[in-house]
């Protein structure tokens, strides 16, 4: 499911949990409304209120962290991308082949991770790239002496490090998100809920307010699940440090 699809099913579970409870409120008997119920029920709920927000901290921080560390490596890859041409470029024009295969690698990643359709998923496969081309024209570089012997031991090392950085980024791009943690996140949420509409006095005010308070978990669930997609969705990892990387190329 989208981060959309299931946002909107987070917000039908729990604000239909309220909408429930202030339905069944009018069929249960009047000792089950009293002042010691209503104590009892809220030292309950609050118990599972306090354990689902650690739980949502976790899972936004979770979260954060895997799309703040997609966009490090991202930002790294983009900056070895342009340090490997300038090595390139201090060999001499005998490099002017891996040049051309590092302009055509840059540009294949751009649009396997950034397709110009948004209909079109991202392609994290590696395979799909044209890392062993590059390696492959590095490799066949005849040095004629010290220092290009020395430039091309470090382009090799920097065109090494890029394919593992490519690999590492598609080994992550599963969720860190598991859904039966998820599911019961949404399941204690609907319990709040419900526990909302069972002792709340039916009015515009009250309906407003249990609107507003479920369309904010079902959008910090939203958020979630959208930065768990680094390379999609709404919140994903801008394009320009690898656009930038291809406008240095060549120069």
């Amino acid at each position: 499911m989208t981060p959309n699809s299931t946002g909107l099913l987070v917000f039908g579970c729990v604000f239909g949990a309220a909408l429930l409870a202030m339905r069944l409120r009018a069929a249960l008997p009047q000792h089950h409304l009293s002042a010691d119920t209503k104590d009892t029920v809220k030292l309950a709920v609050g118990l599972v209120a306090t354990m689902t927000a650690l739980v949502l901290g976790l899972l936004i921080a979770s979260a954060k962290g895997s799309y703040d560390t997609a966009r490090s490596e991202m930002t790294q890859m983009a900056a070895r991308i342009v340090f490997l041409d300038r090595i390139l470029v201090n060999y001499g024009p005998e490099a002017v082949e891996s040049r051309e295969q590092l302009r055509r690698l840059t540009e294949s990643i751009v649009d396997h991770l950034w397709p110009d359709t948004r209909s079109k998923p991202a392609e994290l496969d590696p395979g799909a790239s044209k890392g062993e081309a590059l390696y492959d024209a590095i490799q066949k570089l005849s040095p004629q002496n010290d220092e290009q012997r020395w430039l091309k031991s470090q382009a090799l090392g920097t065109a090494v490090e890029l394919g593992q950085m490519r690999w590492l980024l598609f080994e992550q791009s599963d969720s860190s998100i598991s859904t039966p943690f998820l599911v019961v996140v949404v399941c204690w949420l609907a319990i709040i809920f419900f526990s909302f509409g069972l002792f709340a006095p039916s009015n515009s005010t009250v309906f407003a307010a249990l609107l507003v308070a479920a369309l904010s978990v079902s959008g910090a669930i939203f958020l979630i699940l959208e930065l768990d997609q680094p390379f999609g969705g709404l919140i994903q990892i801008s394009s320009q440090p690898m656009v930038t990387a291809i406008n240095h190329l060549g120069h």
